[in-house]
């Protein structure tokens, strides 16, 4: 299977019409559409770290959530970070695909992996299409859901805004999901988790009547790169899983 090739299964799978309008992703990089890929980079960021990898590794892809580039560059030189990801990417040989949103969007995607994993019923999507909202077996406590979520995740911490409210009905969004609080509470949800979720929005919860967990951006999100790696596995690509996160806890 060529670059190409690769691309536009993952193209088809999750397609740019499931993308939100001020997204950008999908073929990042491509110094050769036509080099075969034997060995693909899974990650949710392409960082230096994971550009090293790749060029050490002799990988042929990398394969990420987040988009490598986001917005555009008036330049391609070494003084700027991205770009100059861009130029050890190209004289390596090897491309770029990102699927932001559109995966974030769509069936057994980011959304649907997160709800899976929290034991969500019947989610179904929420917030143009990008989140989930489903419900427990039975209501629980706040205190020992978050905790749950949490383990679960992996979060070394989780913020929490606590409504006063059983938890049942539950909104899920892996990333930045303060942008569809109004929607997540519109959809009848008592409790919402997301990634990232800010100041103003925990300390406002109680008053608007929704219990919320902030669990962190990575946390929420870096389950489909094991999704993604299966998916490669099952088209007899060789992967490996990189952990972007360079945030640390002190």
């Amino acid at each position: 299977m060529t670059v190409l090739e690769l691309y536009k299964h993952f193209d088809n799978s999750f397609p740019r019409e499931l993308s939100c309008e001020w997204d950008n992703d999908g073929l990042m990089c491509c110094p050769d559409g036509e080099r075969e890929v034997k060995r693909v980079l899974v990650s949710l960021d392409v960082t230096d770290g994971a550009v090293d990898k790749a060029i050490e590794g002799g990988f042929d892809v990398i394969l990420s959530h987040h988009p490598m580039i986001f917005k555009g560059l008036k330049a391609i030189n070494d003084e700027h970070f991205i770009s100059s990801k861009a130029i050890k990417l190209i004289r390596a040989g090897i491309s770029v695909m990102s699927f932001h949103t559109r995966l974030d969007a769509a069936g057994g995607g980011v959304n649907d992996i997160l709800a899976g994993l929290l034991n969500l019923k019947d989610a179904v999507p929420f917030g143009d299409g990008i989140g989930r909202i489903g419900t427990l077996e039975a209501p629980v406590e706040l205190f020992g859901f978050a905790q749950f979520v949490k383990d679960t995740l992996g979060a070394p911490t989780v913020s929490i805004a606590d409504a006063n409210k059983a938890v049942f009905k539950v909104a899920v969004l892996g990333g930045s999901g303060k942008d569809e609080l109004s929607a997540a509470v519109a959809a009848g949800a008592d409790t919402y988790l997301s990634g990232e979720l800010g100041h103003h929005a925990l300390t406002d919860a109680p008053e608007i009547g929704i219990n919320l967990i902030e669990a962190g951006h990575f946390y929420t999100e870096a389950p489909v790169c094991t999704f993604l790696a299966d998916t490669l596995r099952d088209l007899g690509i060789e992967s490996e899983i990189f952990n972007s996160n360079t945030t640390k806890r002190i």
